[in-house]
């Protein structure tokens, strides 16, 4: 006990130290520029944003990841899937999530993709006349929005996911064996879980994508101003840590990564077993072959098992000057010029 204590408070600190760093580059420019939004409405550890102003009914739920904050998807006015999606003439609503306070009880998986999301997509459907929004994620966020899906197909018109993990059996990822391997078969511990021992866990289990990758992708596009300025954006958001709630750390560990309960049926919410077959919605799936986090064998195997409604796979070579490719899909140029008009032309056909 007092070991976890010493160790929280201590991965409290580097939180602290590595959030003023972040606000130092923040100091000298490499803050994000997110565009202007509103808050709908919050619970105790989320909020939903809407971005804009509402010109229409086509409505899209971004669900966030739950590590780190969410402005990975509004970086600066020339790198934001948040402004593509307005240029679209979507109406754009980003799920939030924040450190839930010390005296809220969370349930894990259960509460963040469901209760949560349920919440938000009935505020988005009622803002929208009624109309089925369409959900968005991006790494462990479309994972949550993907079992959301598969457990109230019926509210929601369609599903894109980019660089999120569907599968995790064995050797379906070097991340997720490495993960397995170095966490205990009972993961615990006293408190939240502090954003640096995620970043450090992280970095420890995949130093090629998270240490490596990074220091040579910098290396080799020095002589781009465009990528040093991503660079040290990315840099600055990756300092932006943020603590999450112990169940679901420990559901997502336990219940995805170590017992691939979703990809096999097996994972249960209202008494309910999730799994591939149970997602029935039009759905577009971005992987990035050079992502070591969320390969093709974290994406593929699960869509195979799906019943046959629309489904889709876009396969992405990532690029360079991105920094980490787990995130280049996001704020790639290429990925912005050429990946994504061809997801708003499957997005468009649904409409």
């Amino acid at each position: 006990m007092a070991t976890d204590m010493f160790l929280q408070a201590y991965f409290a600190m580097i939180d602290a130290v590595r959030r003023a760093q972040g606000d130092m580059l923040g100091a000298i420019g490499f803050g994000p520029a997110e565009c202007s939004y509103r808050v709908l409405s919050s619970g105790p550890h989320w909020r939903l944003r809407k971005y804009g102003q509402t010109t229409g009914q086509r409505a899209l739920l971004i669900v966030s990841a739950p590590i780190k904050k969410p402005y990975i998807w509004d970086l600066a006015p020339s790198i934001s899937i948040v402004r593509l999606c307005l240029a679209q003439h979507w109406n754009v609503y980003l799920l939030e999530w924040r450190p839930p306070a010390a005296q809220v009880e969370v349930s894990g998986l259960a509460d963040y993709a469901d209760q949560s999301i349920s919440e938000c997509v009935t505020i988005v459907s009622g803002e929208s006349g009624g109309r089925k929004p369409f959900l968005m994620g991006h790494s462990l966020g479309g994972t949550l929005a993907a079992i959301f899906c598969a457990l109230e197909q019926q509210s929601v018109r369609g599903l894109v996911l980019v660089s999120a993990p569907l599968c995790f059996a064995p050797k379906s990822s070097q991340f997720r064996d490495a993960l397995v391997a170095l966490l205990p078969p009972e993961f615990a511990a006293n408190g939240p879980i502090s954003g640096s021992l995620l970043s450090q866990m992280s970095a420890v289990t995949s130093p090629h994508s998270f240490v490596w990758a990074r220091i040579i992708d910098a290396t080799l596009t020095a002589g781009d101003p465009a990528a040093r300025d991503l660079h040290a954006r990315i840099g600055r958001w990756a300092l932006d840590e943020v603590p999450l709630p112990l169940p679901l750390v420990a559901d997502i560990v336990q219940l995805l990564y170590r017992d691939d309960r979703f990809c096999k049926g097996s994972l249960s919410l209202r008494n309910q077993n999730l799994g591939p077959s149970r997602l029935r919605i039009p759905l577009l799936a971005i992987v990035n072959t050079a992502d070591e986090v969320v390969p093709l064998g974290a994406v593929k195997p699960f869509l195979d098992e799906m019943p046959g409604h629309e489904t889709r796979l876009i396969e992405y070579e990532g690029e360079p000057g991105v920094g980490l490719q787990h995130l280049a899909a996001l704020v790639g140029r290429r990925a912005q010029a050429v990946l994504w008009p061809e997801a708003f032309s499957w997005l468009q056909g649904l409409c």
